[in-house]
């Protein structure tokens, strides 16, 4: 089986050098990343092994060469080494970084996942909803639980993520997480999203989302009939609480406002037109778009139901909360 971790020596031209010398680089290889730098030593073209990947023969340019390369070698390794015993995350710019004095701060994924939804929790109401936040919740509770599946991490370094990660945690939530088409397309949409981020930023050099395509698949709505929407409606219930909730399923059908539209509906929202007929004229949460609602007879009693219990008197809304 192939190294997890490797390390090349090899001389890069350039423009500017002549055709007898050039720099040497160093590439490092970690579980198929590569990271390079130079070594700042040029060499003698004449006497480089590219196989070996050292100076050929034992002149003093080609031994004090090999010497150079013999050290730093075992640099990189003593830096590998020192990662595994401290059980830090590795890859080839960290060790690299390390190498050349440049070890920035690392950032992980659910630490910037978690840092974006605590800010959006800030703004609650301003630009966002609690239902918003928490499906971003979720997804990272989901990429949580897909970090310890594949393996013992409980974070990973962003720049980890990679278009096998994201194949990957699709795949997961469909077959561990039982989400349907659809669900995982919106996990992943939400996952692109703290990924774009990291991009941003410039804390990764590329986006693993660059290749990757959803794809939604249509589905079939069911509805309700007239006769089933009759036969809730004369529904008894012994606690009222799920009483209320038919109640407001009910006004949902016959306005065909959002649950999170009629949460919010107050008194002011109920007017009159010209002709005396009342209408719901409201600012739908999601789309902020205006709405102009005919209030028919049966959403209109269900309003008149709830009229008198003080939390609607006291103006907190036309619908109690359950």
């Amino acid at each position: 089986m192939a190294s997890l971790f490797s390390i090349l020596f090899y001389p890069k031209h350039r423009a500017s050098d002549s055709d007898e010398s050039a720099v040497l680089y160093t590439r490092i290889t970690y579980k198929g990343k590569r990271a390079e730098f130079s070594t700042s030593r040029r060499i003698n073209l004449s006497i480089w092994n590219s196989k070996s990947g050292k100076a050929r023969g034992t002149s003093e340019q080609s031994r004090s060469v090999n010497r150079f390369l013999d050290n730093l070698k075992l640099s990189l390794y003593d830096i590998h080494d020192r990662l595994l015993r401290e059980d830090r995350s590795i890859s080839a710019s960290i060790i690299k970084d390390i190498h050349l004095g440049k070890e920035e701060k690392q950032y992980m994924l659910l630490e910037i996942f978690q840092d974006h939804n605590d800010q959006m929790e800030k703004l609650i109401g301003k630009g966002y909803t609690k239902g918003t936040l928490q499906r971003y919740n979720a997804c990272k509770q989901h990429i949580e639980d897909y970090l310890a599946f594949r393996g013992k991490a409980k974070d990973i370094p962003v720049e980890d993520v990679d278009h096998k990660f994201i194949t990957g945690f699709d795949h997961f939530l469909r077959s561990e997480k039982d989400c349907a088409h659809n669900t995982a397309q919106k996990y992943i949409v939400n996952f692109k999203k703290i990924i774009r981020i990291a991009y941003a930023n410039q804390w990764i050099e590329k986006d693993p989302f660059f290749h990757w395509k959803g794809s939604w698949k249509s589905s079939e709505r069911e509805y309700l009939t007239d006769a089933e929407l009759q036969e809730m409606a004369e529904k008894d219930f012994d606690i009222p609480r799920l009483e209320l909730v038919r109640d407001i399923f009910l006004f949902c059908c016959y306005t065909g406002l959002a649950f999170a539209d009629v949460k919010k509906l107050s008194s002011d929202d109920i007017v009159h037109n010209i002709n005396g007929k009342k209408w719901i004229k409201t600012k739908r949460q999601k789309t902020k778009s205006l709405s102009s609602i005919p209030l028919l007879e049966i959403p209109e009693a269900i309003i008149e139901k709830y009229s008198a219990h003080p939390y609607v008197k006291a103006g907190k809304g036309v619908l109690l909360r359950y």
